[in-house]
């Protein structure tokens, strides 16, 4: 399945060539040009005679993931954060580091060798390490450098109700979905753009964003769900299995309202399951467009995703669809005129 293979790739803000690599395979007899700018963004361009319209739609490629920073003399590693990671959930976890994929393990100190008052604190990135089976510094060397990715180890699991269990959900799930729209032949012109580094920033975007012009762009991603047991409603954000979320503003956007209720209006008419985001914080790649050159109109189309940005998150892969379904019949509207 493509949303299994991009998943397990690893793809790491700054380091995405396997993911980039796997998704221009996809994509190869499917459009009419493939590119890379210098930053790594991907653009696929899809061409028709039947309209005069300039669809942008895109999806951030990397994922958030580590880096080496030192070697102790043990052998062990100290590492850094790449993007919004939560030190609590590092604890045991697998990881491969490098090119080579070297397996490692997330440590700290045991349970039984803490201090009371050491118990009562949540765990730092500096509390941790991560053990490579090695016995020196010498040994690590020769293995790996310091400055080396590191990704989580977690393959893509579909389990219960249309659940799946995967890292990188945000946002190779906006990937997919982008992948499986130009596939298709729909009367518009599109520009299918895969970002670089928007975990750490939306800098592949920021890029991006003033090589294109487009009427209008949609930004896929997959986005916070909290809809679990102490958690009040209005913090919750997204619900899973209530369809696409519909963002109408974050941190970075404000999005354009005449084309958000028309995305609410094409959902009613074609009996598509939708909510909004119901949360401020974050925001994504619409940051870049809807500044850059004379500015772009954006709208914003999420898959709901619990326990994000860790190496288990979940999503139902119904919503994945409607999010699918939503996005194509918005576009074909866009192509009979009157949207935009």
């Amino acid at each position: 399945m493509l949303l299994k293979k991009l998943t397990e790739a690893l793809g790491v803000s700054g380091n995405e060539g396997e993911v980039r690599e796997l998704i221009k395979g996809e994509l190869d007899d499917s459009v009419d040009q493939l590119r890379v700018d210098r930053m790594g963004n991907l653009f696929a361009t899809k061409n028709t005679v039947n309209s005069d319209y300039r669809i942008i739609v895109t999806a951030h490629m990397d994922e958030i993931g580590l880096m080496v920073k030192g070697i102790e003399e043990s052998g062990l590693l100290r590492f850094a954060p790449i993007g919004g990671i939560d030190p609590r959930i590092l604890v045991s976890k697998i990881v491969l580091i490098g090119d080579n994929k070297l397996i490692g393990i997330i440590g700290a100190k045991a349970i039984h060798m803490q201090k009371p008052s050491e118990r009562k604190k949540a765990l730092s990135i500096d509390d941790l390490y991560i053990d490579i089976g090695v016995s020196s510094k010498e040994e690590a060397e020769k293995l790996l450098s310091i400055g080396d990715y590191i990704a989580f180890q977690s393959d893509y699991v579909e389990f219960a109700n249309n659940r799946v269990k995967s890292k990188a959900l945000d946002n190779r799930v906006g990937c997919a979905i982008l992948i499986e729209l130009l596939k298709m032949d729909l009367n518009v012109n599109i520009t299918g753009i895969f970002t670089v580094q928007e975990e750490i920033g939306l800098r592949g975007s920021a890029v991006a964003a003033n090589q294109i012009k487009g009427d209008l762009a949609i930004v896929l991603e997959g986005t916070t769900c909290s809809d679990v047991k102490g958690i009040e409603p209005h913090f919750q954000a997204t619900n899973l299995d209530g369809g696409p979320a519909i963002s109408i503003m974050d941190r970075t956007s404000i999005y354009n309202r005449p084309l958000v209720d028309s995305l609410i209006e094409t959902a009613k008419e074609n009996n598509i399951p939708w909510q909004y985001r119901r949360s401020s914080f974050g925001g994504n790649d619409a940051g870049s467009f809807h500044l850059a050159q004379e500015g772009t109109p954006c709208v914003s189309l999420a898959v709901p995703c619990r326990y994000i940005h860790s190496p288990a998150s979940v999503l139902s892969l119904d919503d994945y669809r409607h999010t699918l379904n939503l996005t194509v019949k918005f576009i074909e509207k866009i192509s009979k005129g009157g949207v935009i």
